[in-house]
């Protein structure tokens, strides 16, 4: 006979992050705005033990749903993570992250000289080169970022 152990308490109405890649929950939570000082629990997990990631953490939010934009932000850094939306102690949606080929508005460039940040109109937009690791280019200067770059920013 197995002994299973619940790592983290359910909760009633909220977003559950799972399959967050080892080590990055605290950025999640970064990305969320996610301070701890507004009133809902918030549960972070980290190094939970996973049958598909081997390690992961999770972050669970009571009382929010995530819009789309936040989804895109945490699919730079959790590229595994799926989001469970509850509602009466139950799973009422679940979605993979998804990265996109194309990434828009989410993060700017790196290279200060670049137009999208310039004070022209110019909405930074980013090609995906690698999803793992995680490496991305800009559309107007071809400056190559990486995840540490893509951190620092949140």
């Amino acid at each position: 006979m197995t002994k299973k152990t619940l790592w983290v308490a359910k909760i009633k109405d909220g977003t559950v992050i799972d399959h967050i890649t080892s080590g990055h929950a605290l950025d999640v939570t970064r990305i969320l705005g996610v301070t701890g000082r507004a009133q809902g629990v918030v549960t972070i997990a980290m190094n939970v033990p996973s049958k598909m990631l081997g390690v992961k953490d999770m972050v669970k939010v009571e009382g929010r749903e995530l819009n789309s934009s936040e989804v895109d932000k945490i699919a730079l850094l959790a590229p595994h993570a799926s989001i469970n939306i509850i509602r009466n102690y139950k799973v009422v949606e679940k979605q993979q992250v998804k990265l996109p080929d194309a990434i828009r508005g989410i993060v700017c460039c790196a290279n200060p000289s670049c137009i999208s940040n310039s004070d022209e109109p110019v909405e930074a937009r980013f090609y995906v080169e690698c999803r793992e690791p995680l490496c991305l280019r800009c559309h107007y200067c071809g400056c190559v970022m990486e995840k540490e770059d893509i951190l620092k920013q949140f």
